[in-house]
């Protein structure tokens, strides 16, 4: 096998590996299929381009999101790596391009949404083409017992029949045991690798607090902590914007991220934020996926997140740089009413009762007074090493 650490230097610039990524690596590179869950800020990503370098055909890879495909591609492209996407986004011009580079074999990485890969005229274009690896990325999206559960996501299980023999890799950073269980199920995974890293990330600190001074403790800390910057995350598109124009007019320059902006006001937004020309923004969950801001010092949740698996997530944008980091989440019961007035709505009966069991999970994780890190890291069944954090509001009050 080839030198590892050589191949991450020559290809990314790195001279050592992340926590588990290089275990990951070697179980792609030995054609084993391989479950990789691995904590936001991990580096997920390399565990498949590294690899992608080294196969000698096509790495497929599976994202959902538009945005992130994009900005994953470009950050390829500038680093001269040979990557490409194709979406629903684009023209038939831009696809016949996407479409040629592959012909002249000038693509190793090609990112696509799960709709987009199971189409007919798709699969008859791949047909007969060195796949070297399917990567399916936020694969939590395949089970009906996760937190975001994508029906196109599940119908995967076909690339099986089309692609018979070629390893897959499925990745998530936020997955219970019976999601993960499900995964490997649904995907016909044997023989496999699992890799879990730790859920815990112990620079960061959570705290709830009551709603009912929600802007005044944002102001009191953006006011004390003026270098900080950070996201807050709002439930929907009006609480996004309301909060970024109040507390802008507070003297608090923050801008909305949600999917209501046009696609260049969003990325002008993300831009701003990136380079620190605005400290806040005021997003939808729609904000963050492969955002790669390590200095992120505060995540605050203005309204209740539907389940901790979206908090973790969420959450775990804050402090990827390794420095102390804070997480506040403003509970409110008016709040949890809403999310279940939502799930009392859903007609799939079966996905409601899924729903209302995460959204009494997180109910129970703001509203109890045992450790905050210790109940997360036992609902995805780790167990805590300490019975004190010293890192929430419950272990080490502030």
């Amino acid at each position: 096998m080839q030198n590892l650490h050589k191949q991450l230097k020559d290809h990314f610039g790195y001279d050592t590996f992340r926590p588990h990524q290089e275990e990951v690596i070697r179980s792609i590179l030995e054609g084993k299929d391989t479950m990789a869950l691995l904590p936001t800020g991990a580096g997920k990503s390399l565990c498949y381009q590294l690899p992608a370098m080294m196969f000698p055909g096509i790495t497929v890879v599976v994202s959902p999101l538009i945005a992130l495909m994009k900005d994953q591609v470009g950050a390829l492209k500038t680093a001269g790596l040979p990557a490409a996407y194709l979406n629903s986004s684009m023209g038939k011009k831009e696809e016949r391009l996407v479409m040629n580079a592959i012909d002249k074999k000038e693509v190793k990485l090609l990112y696509v949404a799960p709709e987009r890969l199971l189409k007919p005229d798709f699969l008859g274009f791949m047909a007969g083409r060195d796949i070297s690896l399917i990567a399916i990325d936020e694969a939590h999206c395949i089970s009906e017992w996760g937190h975001d559960f994508r029906p196109e996501y599940r119908n995967l299980y076909t690339i099986r029949q089309h692609w018979s023999g070629v390893p897959v890799i499925a990745l998530t950073a936020t997955a219970t045991r019976k999601v993960r269980e499900d995964i490997v199920r649904q995907l016909a995974f044997s023989g496999h690798t699992s890799v879990t890293g730790s859920f815990n990330r112990p620079n960061l600190y959570y705290e709830i607090r009551a709603k009912d001074n929600a802007f005044y403790d944002m102001l009191d800390y953006l006011e004390r902590n003026k270098k900080h910057s950070g996201i807050i995350y709002c439930h929907s598109r009006a609480s996004a914007e309301r909060v970024a124009e109040e507390l802008t007019r507070d003297g608090v320059e923050a801008l909305p991220y949600h999917a209501g902006l046009t696609t260049k006001e969003r990325t002008a937004n993300q831009e701003l934020f990136m380079r620190g020309g605005v400290r806040v923004i005021t997003a939808t969950i729609a904000f963050g996926m492969g955002i790669d801001k390590s200095d992120i010092r505060f995540v605050f949740h203005y309204d209740l997140p539907k389940n901790i698996e979206g908090y973790y997530q969420e959450t775990g944008r804050a402090g990827r740089d390794g420095k102390p980091s804070n997480c506040i989440l403003f509970y409110s019961p008016r709040d949890l009413m809403k999310h279940q007035y939502f799930i009392d709505q859903m007609a799939n009966r079966g996905r409601a009762a899924v729903c209302e069991a995460q959204l009494n999970a997180i109910s129970t994780f703001c509203t109890s007074y045992r450790c905050r890190r210790g109940m997360m890291l036992q609902y995805f069944g780790e167990q805590p090493k300490l019975s004190n954090c010293g890192g929430c509001d419950i272990c080490s009050p502030r």
